[in-house]
């Protein structure tokens, strides 16, 4: 068994929060390659490290005398290598990153080097190799991954290795120019590494017990998803539900590789297992429930629109020539409902209305505004009957009016429209109807 671990800023934010790392690397013998975050916050009004150092080349960019903000990141480091007894110095790398700001030699490299710092300190404490993630993954001049690139490169200096720490969010040009990831980058990273040495198991360590079905913003101590799909993942991150970068999804989905959720406070949670596919039936008929507010609709009217050939082609060419795309589009036979982001198409709802008109003469034209969309989620959803009309009992108790629903063909998902104001509402009649009253 081979497990790449990945930790979280949040994770590794002191010396007290490396030691329980240290543990649950220790607990498991196959945990033999580690992917570190930058020190997240210590304590809620504490600042993020990779936030200390944007600041701190900012100030050099500027000019600024910035040596008490570097001396202050400095201290960070010092205060969690002496929480961990570490004989371990970082002046040579602190007198380098020095030279580089004043040099200004790039916000990405300033920004890397959070995660490239507690890299060095988590590689001395478990007494693991350290890899620079600059010399294995490769990005282009354009500021993108080359997946294919990493992967080689990655294969041919981890082959043969038993453990490392590779520092997770950067990478670098072929010139050496030090790139990061946009957001999430150390999930990239780890499944990056996961995928190059064809690892059984990607964990992926946060300060969450893996994903909920339901926020818990809205909901009140939602349960937590045990097994989900990547296909349901993928409904519901593009709704909004957020724990893992997408990004992180697809090295390992192409090798059949699982990621398992997990809770660094928490290690004894199972988390959530995100596979392929599975015949582990689901605990409860949905999966999850996610979405997002601020959408309007444009509804077309046109009597036999169904039979006229290139219509639905010829409106949608109306919104791609304004820039917009859409989200869903439900019809009828005489009706067309085009689902788009409110704050996308404000600017051109005329210009759409004016295109429509000259492209598909319509008999009628219609907007609403302020509406939020619904995903329900579960691939337990496809083999139980009444599901549809268990939501509309649910929303209809809530006093929630449904404004549209949308079903694929692989009943995976349904999708509901509903106001912006009734959005809180309807995701919790719909949690307590399959959730709360299952329990």
């Amino acid at each position: 068994m081979r497990t790449v671990v990945k930790f979280g800023g949040s994770s590794l934010a002191s010396a007290d929060q490396f030691k329980k790392v240290g543990e649950i690397i220790a607990k498991d013998p196959a945990r033999r390659f580690v992917v570190p975050s930058a020190p997240g916050k210590r304590f809620d009004t504490d600042t993020k490290v990779t936030d200390m150092l944007y600041g701190c080349y900012h100030a050099a960019e500027q000019g600024e005398d910035f040596g008490d903000l570097l001396k202050s990141i400095k201290e960070r480091y010092y205060e969690i290598i002496r929480g961990l007894a570490l004989e371990l110095s970082l002046e040579q790398e602190f007198a380098e990153i020095r030279d580089n700001f004043k040099n200004r030699i790039g916000v990405e490299y300033a920004a890397s080097r959070g995660e490239f710092l507690n890299g060095k300190i988590m590689a001395a404490y478990l007494g693991y190799p350290f890899v620079d993630a600059a010399e294995i993954i490769v990005f282009t001049e354009e500021g993108n991954l080359d997946i294919e690139k990493t992967d080689i490169r990655m294969k041919e200096r981890l082959s043969g290795m038993d453990s490392a720490v590779v520092p997770g969010f950067y990478g670098a040009q072929e010139d050496g120019t030090v790139r990061t990831f946009s957001r999430g980058g150390s999930d990239i990273t780890g499944s990056l590494v996961a995928r190059a040495i064809r690892a059984d198991m990607y964990e992926n360590w946060t300060d969450v017990s893996g994903f909920l079905v339901a926020d818990p913003r809205i909901v009140k101590n939602p349960e937590t998803i045990e097994t989900i799909t990547y296909r349901e993942l993928r409904e519901l991150s593009y709704m909004g539900a957020t724990v893992l970068h997408e990004e992180a999804i697809f090295p390992v989905r192409k090798e059949g590789i699982p990621i398992n959720i997990r809770n660094t406070n928490r290690p004894d949670d199972r988390g959530t297992l995100i596979v392929e596919s599975t015949c582990r039936k689901p605990r409860y008929t949905i999966t999850g429930i996610a979405g997002k507010k601020g959408f309007c609709s444009i509804n077309i009217e046109k009597s036999m629109m169904n039979s006229e050939i290139g219509f639905g082609r010829k409106v949608l060419q109306v919104f791609e020539d304004q820039g917009i795309s859409f989200e869903h589009i439900p019809s009828g036979i005489d009706t067309m409902t085009v689902y788009v982001h409110q704050d996308d198409f404000v600017d051109h709802e005329q210009q759409v209305i004016a295109g429509i008109h000259r492209l598909v003469q319509p008999d009628y034209v219609e907007m609403e505004a302020d509406l939020a969309l619904i995903a329900v989620v579960g691939r337990g959803m496809k083999s139980t009957r009444g599901t549809a009309g268990r939501i509309f009992s649910a929303l209809a108790h809530a006093n929630v009016n449904v404004k549209m629903i949308d079903q694929g063909s692989s009943e995976l998902n349904i999708i509901i429209g509903v106001e912006n104001r009734d959005f809180e509402a309807a995701v919790k009649a719909i949690y307590d109807i399959f959730v709360t009253a299952a329990v």
